[in-house]
């Protein structure tokens, strides 16, 4: 049997990062929302993510590391067209995790600062990701398979459009997780949080759809959609993937509500998060680099593949046993005496 490990590879990339935007961009959203909250629900806001939000980076290290060693090329390309955003946000994370550990111990005013460059970092940290995303759809200037454009090609309304979205859903999925995890007020403020950001990531999400038609013809061509007319044989395929967001929007608002369940909105989030996903899989398949270089064309060699093939073999079902027994130990809600220390 001839397995097809570029795509197995791509697959098993797509998915880190995946579970890197959900695990840790929950996390992050409860740093984007800390200005929102008093200090001592602050306390309890990093109590609720302080367990696991550092093995939530687990996945952005297996999605880069696996990128660099299964797609060189795609890599080498991407690298040095994104190397500005992806400085800032690891700076910011960087300066988020001395943060999250210096707040618990510091004084009054030196508590003031650590609160803010925890809430700061945050946003940082998704905004730049979102920039990168943006800078990645927009497509990378590429000439005989090496990187052709300019340091500042990465920023430009698109990308600046998709850095802002991307806030805005990370806010959401950190809204969702305190409904799961916390009570009294500040669970009262987490649902009203998530009403206001889920037509925030409606809008959004419209808008970095109706802007990605314009990007490049193969991304209306996947999706049978152009300004002027639609191809119906096309776009009754796809048409599930906006209408599951849009299912997913809805339940999200509707039980981010008073008395809706709370397990829902967070539920409901993480389908919008995926939707979202497969949508922009959907809109640069079959490339790896948009839209120029493919997924088979930027894969190292087959020897190599089914080698690493079997290390992930091993390791990624232990990496997603000891994430779920973590999330498992310390389920249940959190109290403002289990403050992090």
């Amino acid at each position: 049997m001839n397995l097809d490990l570029p795509m197995i590879w791509a697959v098993i990339i797509a998915t880190a990062v995946f579970l890197y935007v959900v695990l840790d961009g929950f996390d992050l959203g409860v740093g984007i929302l800390f200005p929102f909250a008093s200090d001592s629900e602050r306390d309890v806001m990093v109590a609720s993510i302080a367990p696991v939000w550092d093995g939530n980076e687990t996945w952005l290290v297996l999605g880069g590391g696996g990128l660099f060693a299964a797609f060189p090329l795609a890599y080498a390309t991407l690298m040095p067209a994104m190397y500005l955003p992806i400085g800032f946000m690891l700076t910011a994370l960087i300066f988020r995790g001395v943060a999250f550990e210096f707040r618990a111990k510091a004084g009054p005013r030196g508590r003031r600062f650590w609160t803010a460059a925890f809430a700061g970092g945050s946003l940082v940290a998704g905004l730049s990701q979102g920039l990168v995303l943006g800078g990645f759809l927009k497509g990378i200037e590429v000439e005989g398979r090496n990187f052709a454009g300019g340091h500042w090609d990465w920023l430009s309304p698109f990308s600046l459009l998709v850095a802002a979205s991307l806030a805005v859903g990370y806010a959401l999925l950190g809204a969702c997780w305190l409904i799961l995890k916390a009570e009294g007020d500040l669970n009262a403020k987490a649902r009203r949080w998530a009403r206001g950001l889920a037509v925030g990531v409606a809008f959004a999400m419209f808008a970095v759809s109706l802007a990605m038609l314009s990007v490049d013809p193969t991304v209306a061509a996947h999706w049978g959609v152009t300004m002027r007319s639609i191809d119906w044989s096309v776009f009754l395929v796809v048409a599930p993937l906006p209408l599951l967001a849009g299912v997913s929007i809805l339940l999200c608002w509707w039980h981010a509500g008073p008395r809706g369940s709370e397990k829902v909105p967070m539920l409901a989030a993480i389908g919008i998060f995926v939707t979202g996903f497969l949508g922009l899989a959907l809109s640069t398949y079959p490339n790896i680099i948009p839209y120029d270089i493919t997924i088979r064309e930027a894969a190292a060699a087959d020897n190599s593949l089914a080698l690493m093939l079997v290390g992930v073999a091993i390791m990624l079902p232990v990496i997603l046993g000891y994430t779920a027994y973590v999330y498992w130990v310390f389920r249940g809600k959190v109290t403002a005496d289990a403050a992090y220390h």
